[in-house]
């Protein structure tokens, strides 16, 4: 894949010491965009890497031994509206910054970058940011098809990032263990019993979203089989979905949805034996975290973001409308109501067969 720098530029080896990276957005996307930030690591090993993220999604960087700080970039808050983007400007001057590494693709990341002085501003020439970059990576059209853990990958390589492979590893600290026990009493989790984990819910509408009472099916024969406790994961916004799948089953599940912090449903998600999911930011995560992972794919586009990890699995039926990338479907969902509960069932139980006696509590034993 070649990829062209303006000017044939690269940044420079040495005389990088502070690097800002403008993080994305959503958690999903943060996953992807970690072996670009390990790449940057590895070219500047000594330098001091602070990633500046929105507030939902930091706690995903902070579970990278690439990154040194995380700055939050409170908006809503005091940095939302022109004012809040020049006080974050004046705030990030004062850390006297060598270089700033935008992954995310919006324009307004090089305007804070431009303001803040930093001398050397570097990523994709998306959004008609071009000319506010020192170092501006052409964006092509087929750069854009790949999946995205390669989108920020390539980006950084082009710029002169040094290589490192694909694979994404995150692992809560000891620290989260107590957390864990505190979040197992307070949730009624057994610690003696497996956890399934089950996300539901999906943003950017239901088009994402496989059907409650199916995900309830798998969840009753899956503990049938294991003896094991369902957990409802997701946000707030997901809690209308993780009460329909726990209204259809016929096993009572634990719903944590909106309940948790990101960094307390990551905590718990490392404690799950396999974990079921749409296409969403929690299914990204457990495939990072080296969970069994299965990935319900409709309207999205498996190619271009597959959940990360040897041990995920991705359910998909390819009809000629998809992926649409529609929120909602103008059709018959055929995309969903093709993925049916034994294809999943069996999905599910081939993942723990082949993870061995630590994922497989039948009963009885």
């Amino acid at each position: 894949m070649q990829l062209n720098v303006r000017g044939g530029e690269r940044l420079p080896a040495e005389g990088i010491e502070r690097i800002l990276i403008r993080g994305t957005n959503w958690i999903g996307d943060v996953v992807m965009t970690l072996p670009a930030v390990a790449s940057v690591r590895k070219t500047w090993p000594g330098a001091r890497i602070s990633v500046l993220a929105k507030p939902w999604v930091g706690e995903v960087y902070r579970l990278s031994p690439a990154v040194d700080e995380i700055i939050p970039f409170e908006e809503p808050g005091r940095h939302a509206g022109i004012t809040g983007k020049w006080r974050l400007a004046r705030e990030l001057r004062q850390r006297g910054f060598d270089c700033a590494i935008l992954l995310q693709n919006a324009i307004e990341a090089a305007i804070i970058a431009l303001f803040a002085g930093i001398p050397i501003r570097a990523g994709y020439n998306s959004d008609g940011r071009g000319l506010l970059l020192t170092h501006s990576v052409r964006r092509t059209t087929g750069i854009r098809s790949v999946h995205q853990i390669d989108y920020y990958l390539e980006m950084v390589r082009a710029l002169g990032c040094q290589r490192v492979g694909r694979d994404v590893h995150l692992r809560p600290g000891k620290d989260d263990e107590d957390m864990a026990e505190k979040l197992s009493i307070r949730f009624g989790i057994d610690a003696g019993r497996p956890l399934i984990g089950i996300a539901p819910g999906a943003t950017y509408g239901p088009a994402k979203k496989w059907f409650p009472e199916r995900f309830g099916a798998v969840a009753d024969r899956l503990i049938d089989d294991t003896g094991a406790q369902g957990l409802l994961f997701g946000s707030a916004g997901d809690r209308e979905s993780a009460e329909a799948v726990a209204r259809n089953a016929r096993r009572p599940l634990i719903d944590i949805a909106g309940k948790t912090s990101l960094r307390e449903a990551i905590v718990l998600i490392d404690r799950c034996r396999i974990f079921i999911s749409n296409d969403s930011g929690l299914m990204h995560v457990a495939g990072a975290l080296g969970i069994p992972t299965i990935a319900i794919f409709g309207s999205t586009n498996p190619v271009t973001t597959s959940p990360v990890g040897e041990k995920s699995v991705v359910i998909h039926h390819d009809v000629g409308c998809s992926p649409c990338l529609k929120p909602v479907c103008p059709t018959d969902f055929r995309c969903m109501e093709l993925i049916g509960v034994e294809e999943v069932y069996d999905a599910a139980q081939k993942l723990l067969g082949e993870n061995g006696d630590r994922y497989l509590f039948p009963l009885g034993k």
